[in-house]
């Protein structure tokens, strides 16, 4: 391997629990220490896309451009090991997110510049019953208002994967529904029936 492509570094946009103040952001922190990220700025998308709440207010993005709102996140320089590390934690071979093309630009300029980076969007797999559960309405950036009653993934029940918690998040009840808001409560969730995986996110 060639030094050129050992600090070729991948452009990553975040959106979520990622970003500097929540909860996922001590692996950013871990990777910036240890070399293989660093901060390049506060971006938003060049194009609106819908960004939403799940199951434990734990955030999506869903890539179907033109619709939601253009979104608010942060930028980072990631080393190819540190990629590892983050799609380890969005859960890609396991159909949790996918990492895709997004184009984010900065608003401080006159005339900002675009830039192409990739962003973890949800898994096309669900990502439509997750827009239509959120009553086709996203936010226009992750906040503290919006992650209120966000459930870490060690405090959530253990016996259900993240895609069971997403799928009863999508088919839950008409009362969760009006209220999008409202927090996925353990107490919604039945006792898993298959063997799962541990992993959530």
């Amino acid at each position: 391997m060639g030094a050129e492509e050992a600090e070729k570094k991948t452009i990553i946009f975040t959106y979520g629990t990622l970003k500097r103040g929540f909860s996922n952001h001590v692996l950013l922190q871990d990777m910036i220490a240890a070399g293989d990220a660093s901060f390049l700025g506060v971006y938003q998308t060049a194009d609106r896309l819908p960004l939403v709440c799940g199951p434990y207010r734990v955030p999506f993005l869903l890539n179907f451009p033109g619709s939601g709102e253009r979104v608010w996140g942060e930028l980072y320089a990631v080393s190819a090991r540190g990629l590892v590390r983050m799609d380890e934690l969005e859960g890609i071979t396991r159909a949790h997110y996918e990492r895709l093309p997004i184009k984010v630009q900065q608003q401080a300029q006159a005339q900002p510049e675009v830039t192409t980076a990739e962003a973890y969007y949800a898994h096309r797999n669900y990502a439509e019953a997750l827009w239509k559960r959120n009553g086709e309405k996203g936010y226009s950036c992750y906040s503290e208002k919006e992650a209120k009653g966000y459930v870490k993934r060690k405090d959530r029940p253990q016996h259900l994967t993240f895609l069971e918690q997403i799928g009863l998040f999508i088919s839950s009840s008409a009362d969760q529904k009006d209220n999008p808001n409202s927090c996925y409560c353990n107490k919604h969730l039945p006792a898993a029936s298959v063997p799962i995986n541990l992993v959530n996110h």
